[in-house]
């Protein structure tokens, strides 16, 4: 018959198992190459509007039967939002010639013009594909730049299954986004 010292280290055991950490993925863009010139100094980006399922931490896959599934042990590094407001804010900066920062603006003198994102859908599909859509909107208080909106549809495909390969499009699927809006905003 075993001993209550077996059955608490068991227990012990079995608790352990489900506090394992799960790894923890950033979003990365690659290293912006080209310079591009905007028709505004400076954009202020608003946090990035996402869907309710992607507000969880934990990354999603889509499987075949079009359920969205948790990917085991796996979750995002930084709050969805604030990870692609930061990303898309970073990647703007580094690729254009205009100073941009994520909201709350940093400078006493307001920006030029706002860039705010809604996305719809923000998904590694069953297909291979990483999918990032919605709407971008640029808006300008002052009237220095005609305000307009924008539907975008991005596809990447993983280069993998696991959890990694989902970070590494969904970093490539928002320098295509950023990339995007920075050729909206060209003079």
């Amino acid at each position: 018959m075993p001993s209550i010292h077996s059955y608490l280290l068991l227990l012990l055991l079995g608790l352990s198992a489900c506090g394992a950490a799960a790894d923890r993925y950033l979003v990365e863009p690659s290293s912006a190459q080209e310079r591009i010139v905007l028709r505004v100094g400076s954009l202020e980006i608003r946090e990035v509007v996402v869907p309710a399922y992607a507000e969880a931490s934990e990354i999603l896959r889509q499987s075949e039967s079009g359920a969205l599934q948790v990917v085991e042990n796996a979750q995002w590094a930084d709050g969805s939002a604030r990870a692609l407001t930061s990303t898309l804010a970073r990647s703007l900066d580094l690729m254009t010639t205009t100073d941009v920062a994520a909201e709350p603006w940093p400078l006493t003198e307001p920006a030029a013009a706002q860039l705010e994102v809604r996305i719809e859908s923000m998904v590694a599909r069953a297909d291979g594909a990483f999918q990032l859509a919605g709407q971008f909107a640029v808006a300008s208080s002052d009237g220095r730049i005609t305000e307009f909106i924008d539907r975008f549809d991005i596809s990447v495909a993983l280069d993998g299954d696991g959890p990694a390969a989902i970070a590494r499009a969904n970093g490539r699927a928002v320098e295509m986004l950023a990339h995007q809006i920075a050729q909206r905003l060209r003079p």
